[in-house]
């Protein structure tokens, strides 16, 4: 199991220092929500902000894009230095063409599915996707509660990737309560925004998910 800490939880008055403290509490994943007030309702992080914290952390930098017509904006994400780049199925015209340029310009490309966003978009672009997120809550929002309809369609997706080594993420109302049943059914990555960072020590924190993953 990753744990992916979502540093829309974060202080973001002090996010240099947030990353440090991650990376010594042993994390090795920053999730960024970056959101337009187009596709979701709120403004957040853009890829100035990432270029700007890139050179202060060594962390995996999992760019989560929650923005209409992200293929405009590959190469500047890029170039902020996203490690992985993930973008809404729900937001592009193109997503096969969207995801291989992802891994065109060297970064591992993911697609994210809203909760009612059906597995069936993903048969043609499977081949194209190093993980596949599947929203746990709507998008838009820190500090929602699970949806538990997300336990079946993770079941469904774990069946349907097969022998493939596409990871699966899922975001949203993700805690220690829920971790164990969410890598049961399939997981690899979890995203945690307020139930982490919202609970430091963050070393503590961690080895809490990890147990619980067990």
């Amino acid at each position: 199991m990753i744990l992916s800490p979502s540093l829309l939880s974060a202080d973001t008055g002090r996010l240099a220092a947030e990353l440090a403290d991650l990376e010594a509490a042993g994390i090795a994943w920053a999730h960024w929500d970056v959101m337009d007030g187009r596709f979701v309702p709120n403004i957040t992080f853009g890829q100035h902000v990432i270029r700007s914290l890139r050179p202060a952390s060594r962390l995996f930098f999992d760019v989560h894009l929650m923005i209409v017509e992200p293929e405009r904006y590959l190469e500047a994400f890029h170039a902020a230095g996203a490690d992985m780049l993930v973008v809404h199925a729900e937001a592009t015209a193109h997503l096969q063409r969207t995801l291989a340029e992802i891994r065109r310009l060297g970064m591992r490309a993911g697609v994210a599915l809203n909760p009612a966003t059906p597995l069936c978009v993903l048969d043609h672009v499977l081949d194209d996707a190093d993980m596949v997120l599947l929203m746990s809550v709507n998008p838009g929002f820190g500090g929602q509660s699970f949806l538990p309809s997300t336990y079946a369609k993770l079941a469904r997706l774990r069946e349907m990737l097969g022998r493939r080594e596409t990871l699966i993420q899922i975001d949203g109302g993700v805690t220690p309560e829920n971790t164990g049943e969410l890598v049961r059914a399939g997981a690899d990555v979890l995203v945690s925004g307020s139930s982490f960072f919202g609970n430091p020590p963050y070393e503590a924190r961690r080895l809490a998910f990890e147990r619980a993953a067990d």
